[in-house]
């Protein structure tokens, strides 16, 4: 009897611990499922870093800067000293060190010059956007860029398209201060889509591009080892657009031409920002 009885409670008590075993079992297995499931946090978006080209300043970017920071990016916009290529493009990496996280810069005109030299090395530049600009490899400058292939405004005598003024900051009194005379600069950078009193009001409060922007070459190009991305503005003065596409293929560039003048960040500023938006995401 009691043999009898304490069989039954051995075998309960086993039921019971395989009960147990199959319920933590099935536990693990759902608790397994659900972390599994669960979607990884998005990643952080990177800074766009907009570096503006040469007469010109950080307003050109508004248009553009604010649709990415609708769609939830951060932006900043530094100054482009337009000093040169080399001054500008080392004050340009000082601001970079500055940031943290992933980083896509892009560059309008010269700033293509200055985020070439500035991005090489830096391991926190995902991708390069270069916006109606110079993508030069080693040994370019503005000057031999602009001049490669006929069309541009500028592939001129210097006297005719630019007012020159001294530099009282520099000890090279060859290095004068460049500025568009006002009755070439709509041809240059304008077209009818925007308003001559706005041309005349960006053509009256350009800055001065140092001469030694136009002649300092360019170093190894920061493109090589970075992915880059580009906008080609079909109505380009300042640029032919010509010589955009051989550049973009250079440097393996994602490309979109647009009907645009050189300021295409201005009048096109959606294409531009899709753009820009293309690099971030493929780069995350």
């Amino acid at each position: 009897m009691k043999t009898s009885l304490r069989r039954r409670v051995i075998s309960v008590g086993v039921a019971i611990g395989a009960l147990t075993l199959v319920g933590a079992g099935i536990g693990t297995a759902q608790a397994s499922t659900n972390h599994v499931g669960q979607p990884r946090p998005a990643a952080a978006k990177p800074t766009v870093v907009l570096v503006h080209g040469a007469w010109a300043d950080g307003s050109s970017w508004d248009k553009v800067a604010a649709k990415l920071q609708h769609d939830g990016y951060r932006v900043v916009t530094p100054p482009n000293l337009l000093s040169g290529v080399e001054k500008d493009a080392k004050n340009l990496r000082a601001y970079l060190d500055t940031i943290t996280g992933p980083i896509v810069l892009v560059g309008h005109s010269y700033g293509g010059m200055v985020i070439t030299n500035a991005a090489q090395g830096d391991e926190q530049v995902k991708a390069l956007v270069y916006v109606d600009a110079y993508i030069p490899d080693q040994h370019d400058s503005v000057y031999s860029l602009t001049s490669a292939l006929p069309g541009s405004v500028f592939a001129a005598e210097a006297s005719t398209v630019f007012d020159v003024v001294a530099n009282p900051n520099d000890d090279d009194p060859h290095n004068v201060n460049l500025y568009v005379k006002p009755s070439v600069y709509g041809t240059a950078f304008a077209d009818r889509s925007i308003p001559a009193k706005d041309v005349a009001v960006l053509a009256s409060r350009q800055r001065p591009l140092a001469y030694n922007a136009l002649t300092e070459e360019a170093t190894e190009p920061a493109w090589r080892t970075i992915p880059s991305w580009s906008v080609i503005g079909k109505q380009d003065a300042v640029i032919p657009a010509a010589q955009q596409v051989v550049m973009s293929k250079r440097a393996k560039a994602h490309t979109i031409e647009i009907n645009a003048p050189h300021l295409s960040m201005v009048t096109d500023a959606g294409a531009v920002t899709n753009q820009i938006e293309a690099a971030a995401k493929a780069t995350s």
